[in-house]
């Protein structure tokens, strides 16, 4: 299990079932300041709360403009005093509000990017009928999946593949490429 340098602390956004921020709970129990999202039934919170730490949900609906929800859940991130957020499963792009708070924000995309940027990549992937996709890691940037990428990895795509058994094995990949980022990040072999 990779270690993080004392006081290492950072934010974990989710919109989903929480698979990868249970990656980074499980590798960083100590250093996972606070999950945030914006769906309240995700199970994502459940996890987190599972293992003691805060959740912050916001409903989108309560905001006039994507750029006000942003500046309340910066500002709502920023009170746990993180480092680095991490995008395991957000589903909502974020605008220069949120992104201009942070150091640095990353995420984990299923294809390797640039191709299949956006939602439903796996489905997407499956419809083209390409013969492998993988995992990305990202710096994020205004544009969706478009920052600088910190690591990538292949993954086939078999003939007989559904959603489900393509995603099983890119789970795996998710987790290890996310968990190595945050590492990466906070031992400096991030250039940012």
């Amino acid at each position: 299990m990779p270690e993080l340098p004392e006081g290492s602390r950072f934010a974990v956004l989710a919109s989903g079932s929480g698979t990868n921020l249970q990656a980074l709970l499980d590798t960083y129990p100590e250093s996972v300041a606070v999950v945030a999202g914006d769906k309240k039934e995700a199970f994502a919170f459940e996890r987190a709360r599972r293992a003691g730490v805060p959740v912050e949900y916001l409903d989108p609906a309560s905001f006039a403009s994507r750029e006000d929800y942003d500046a309340e859940l910066a500002e709502r991130v920023a009170a746990y005093e993180v480092e680095l957020v991490v995008g395991a499963g957000y589903m909502r792009v974020l605008s220069p509000v949120f992104l201009d708070r942070f150091p640095v924000v990353i995420n984990v995309h299923p294809s390797l990017l640039p191709e299949f940027r956006g939602l439903n990549a796996v489905e997407r992937t499956l419809e083209a009928g390409v013969e492998e996709t993988g995992v990305t890691v990202h710096m994020m940037v205004e544009d969706v999946d478009a920052g600088p990428i910190l690591a990538q990895e292949k993954v086939p795509v078999l003939p007989d593949d559904t959603k489900e058994t393509l995603l099983e094995r890119l789970h795996p990949v998710e987790h290890r490429l996310l968990v190595g980022a945050v590492a990466d990040y906070f031992w400096g072999r991030v250039k940012v």
